[in-house]
């Protein structure tokens, strides 16, 4: 059996000198490490960074205020939880244009709107000020527009990940049961492909969509379920141009199943166009999610999501504010740019141009 490529040390010294590639890959890691920790990273803490200050709404990038903060429970959440879920505000944040402190109380102007205020008091070992700028500013809802943009990584990264080990899984069995045992099993599986790929993918998708249901996890699974096609039609065709080889052959005489010849001896071998074609639906994967939750069908409020974010602010593009769906939709661009430069460049170093 021929040494796989994707193995060879010559691919990682090609892959290497592809700049582009390896910036991709370098932008894909960091989205994987913000990803995972986005709640100790993003300013806002609080499950799906969905901290409601509605006095702070629609604020410019940069803009910067004083919070009295009010403690309202002592729950601790361990550092899994945490990871996971984020923190459940511990402080109630009430924004102050300005404070004073007198003794062993705050006297603070509640910020209600520009130019309007309202005088508290309240003793000071109950409270205490803290200042906090927003660096993308905030939504109309008075969340940060930056924390909102960490942990919404998460979202465009699961939906990738979880729609392309859906699609490789059935792309890549029936692609490989219809070019290797061919005949009856290769027409069935053809028509069947033909059908799918004639049915327009986003119209696909909101069928499986309303089938399953509007949420996080069925998202995934409706983007999964439409991106096989592709993966099943290269597969197909690999294992059509080596089945007949002779270390195939061999192993046939050696009498091995046709399953281990397919899973040990075929697939390794065409891994390298799987690989890049992997890459490419990731990248399809994470804008069709966007598309999804732009329209309303995809994640739900109040997680996160890039899609979802653009939704509820793209109305101020043509006003006076538009980082606020500017900044998701460069956030898509780049990430979905990171996968087709890490795609490119993986055909490049596996030597499978013009085998796809």
């Amino acid at each position: 059996m021929p040494t796989t490529t994707f193995y060879n040390t010559a691919f990682w010294k090609r892959l290497r000198k592809n700049r582009g590639a390896v910036a991709g890959l370098a932008v894909i890691l960091l989205a994987v490490i913000v990803a995972v920790f986005a709640y100790y990273i993003a300013p806002d803490k609080s499950p799906y960074a969905n901290r409601i200050i509605p006095e702070i709404a629609n604020q410019k990038p940069g803009f910067s205020i004083y919070f009295l903060r009010h403690k309202k429970n002592t729950e601790t959440v361990h550092f899994l939880s945490q990871l996971i879920n984020g923190q459940p505000d511990v402080y109630e944040y009430v924004p102050v244009s300005s404070y004073k402190k007198i003794a062993d109380s705050i006297i603070a102007e509640k910020y209600i709107d520009e130019g309007v205020t309202e005088r508290l008091s309240v003793p000071a070992p109950a409270a205490n000020i803290v200042q906090q700028k927003f660096y993308l500013g905030t939504d109309k809802f008075g969340r940060d527009i930056l924390s909102r943009l960490v942990v919404g990584v998460r979202v465009s990264l699961s939906v990738g990940l979880i729609a392309v080990i859906i699609s490789l899984t059935i792309g890549i069995f029936l692609g490989a049961v219809a070019g290797y045992f061919r005949g009856k099993a290769d027409n069935m599986i053809m028509w069947l492909i033909n059908v799918v790929w004639s049915i327009p993918v986003l119209l696909l998708v909101f069928a499986i969509t309303l089938l399953l249901g509007k949420g996080f996890w069925q998202v995934f699974i409706a983007v999964g379920l439409t991106m096989w096609v592709n993966v099943a039609r290269l597969v197909r065709g690999q294992v059509l141009a080596v089945r007949d080889l002779e270390y195939v052959d061999a192993a046939r005489v050696l009498g091995f199943s046709p399953a281990r010849i397919i899973a040990v001896h075929i697939l390794p071998n065409i891994l390298g166009p799987v690989l890049v074609i992997a890459a490419g639906n990731f990248a399809s994967a994470i804008v069709i999610e966007a598309g999804l939750s732009f329209l309303g069908v995809g994640v739900q409020p109040p997680q996160p999501s890039w899609g979802l974010m653009i939704k509820e602010n793209y109305n101020f593009i043509i006003t006076s504010n538009p980082v606020l769906a500017l900044a998701p939709g460069i956030a898509i661009m780049v990430l979905v740019l990171a996968f087709n430069l890490l795609g490119n460049g993986l055909r490049d170093a596996l030597n499978v141009r013009g085998k796809i």
